[in-house]
């Protein structure tokens, strides 16, 4: 097969706090350097990785660094890689939504781009107007975009809003349109950002199909990140792992996702007894955090039972009713679920024993794919003895619930019904 995307030496390099990485002094501080004394660009030499757990020392950090990668005609590409890696700015320097620093990217054919919600629309103009002013950018005649017009509509499943402003239009919509025009207006290319997460279980599956009908049986090639390891390995023929704007490894998709799943945590045991910002009297005091099961340590497939064991070290004498609890909260602090020993009416007495652990199963939790915090804490007549916020993080990382992919891209995968009475 042929080559269609060829990138050598691609660096992307970002000034930290600031639109662009260009100031009038470093200009011509550049301009000096290069042109009158032709030495190299003195802004190349600087820069860290991009790590974003660690503030560093420069304001420069380089999102991409001489990335060499060849694609070819057909090939269906998955990019993964944790937040921060570089994906989307990948993808960006392909679709020229920006430009690279240094190397060079040659690619041979249209490309059409799905890198963000209501990318490529024009808010004021209609679905329909939206259809026809994204054809005339990819270079088709009014003619050849009349034809593919129902097919478009049809596959987003918008008839009803087709005539209506798109800044009126919801997330999943914008999103259904947008898929839509990328993959029906015949790109050699198709590059889709983790976009399709937003959309709801049967439109993605639709999508999939769509991206597989492009690859299979048009011979056209397709870039697809995604976080959901489930829909790279239905996809995707070949992947690559970017590892802070670095790719880390390259290869056939089933042996790329198991490295990065065994990579994702590599701690079994989370050590708490030094913690300082505990709360609590700390006549008992915990000391450590252990997931028994799962796919690795600390990851876990949707629909997975979950055990977290608690170890902890008695300072003080035999207790009486004591509760146990562990929540689970979203990245963002958000409560999602409580598991309180109280809740379900159990109490527990504590021998005058130094150390004891005790065990929470969480029975198939209706959590979605994504990271999450545990908070641990244990009450003697409802009095904290100790207390702990962030103890631990898991992941949860593919997998199906109840056969369903995945819903939406809420945190929580609850199921409910509804009934309506007159």
């Amino acid at each position: 097969m042929s080559i269609v995307i060829k990138i050598e030496n691609l660096s992307k390099q970002y000034r930290l706090g600031l639109v662009s990485t260009r100031t009038l002094s470093h200009d011509l501080n550049r301009w000096w350097q290069t042109s009158i004394l032709g030495r190299e660009d003195p802004y190349l030499k600087i820069g860290e990785t991009n790590i974003r757990e660690v503030k560093g020392e420069s304001e420069y950090v380089w999102a991409l660094k001489d990335i060499n990668l060849e694609i070819e005609e057909g090939e269906v590409l998955g990019i993964i890689g944790k937040n921060g890696a570089g994906k989307s700015t990948l993808l960006k320097i392909l679709s020229k939504v920006t430009s690279p620093t240094t190397g060079s990217i040659k690619a041979r054919g249209r490309i059409a781009s799905l890198l963000e919600i209501g990318t490529g629309f024009h808010s004021e103009m209609t679905g329909r107007e939206n259809i026809y002013l994204n054809g005339a950018i990819l270079g088709m005649t009014k003619v050849e975009i009349n034809k593919k017009l129902d097919e478009i509509i049809d596959f987003a499943g918008v008839e009803r809003y087709i005539d209506t402003p798109v800044k009126r239009y919801s997330s999943g919509m914008l999103v259904r349109l947008g898929f839509a025009v990328a993959a029906h207006l015949e790109p050699e290319i198709l590059i889709v950002d983790e976009v399709l997460a937003v959309g709801d279980a049967e439109f993605q599956k639709k999508a999939i199909g769509k991206m597989q009908d492009i690859s299979e049986r048009q011979g056209r090639t397709v870039l697809f990140v995604s976080h959901n390891m489930g829909s790279i390995e239905s996809l995707c023929t070949k992947s690559i792992i970017l590892k802070q704007g670095v790719v880390e490894i390259i290869g056939k998709t089933q042996e790329v996702v198991t490295h990065y799943l065994n990579s994702l945590i590599s701690e079994k045991e989370i050590l708490l007894l030094d913690r300082k910002d505990r709360k609590g009297v700390g006549n008992i005091k915990f000391q450590k955090i252990i997931f028994e099961n799962g796919i690795n340590s600390r990851s876990y497939a949707i629909g997975d039972d979950i055990f977290i064991r608690v170890f902890a070290k008695n300072y003080f004498k035999e207790f009486k009713r004591a509760r146990f609890s562990i929540s689970i909260n979203s990245i963002n602090l958000f409560n999602l679920i409580s598991c309180d020993s109280n809740l379900i009416g159990t109490l527990y007495d504590i021998p005058p024993v130094e150390d004891f652990s005790f065990v929470c199963r969480l029975i198939k939790p209706p959590l979605n794919v994504g990271d999450y915090i545990v908070n641990v804490a244990i009450y003697i007549n409802d009095i904290p003895q100790d207390w702990i916020i962030s103890a631990a993080r898991f992941s949860i990382i593919t997998g199906s619930f109840d056969r369903r992919e995945r819903i939406n891209h809420m945190p929580v995968l609850a199921k409910f019904e509804w009934e309506v009475q007159y």
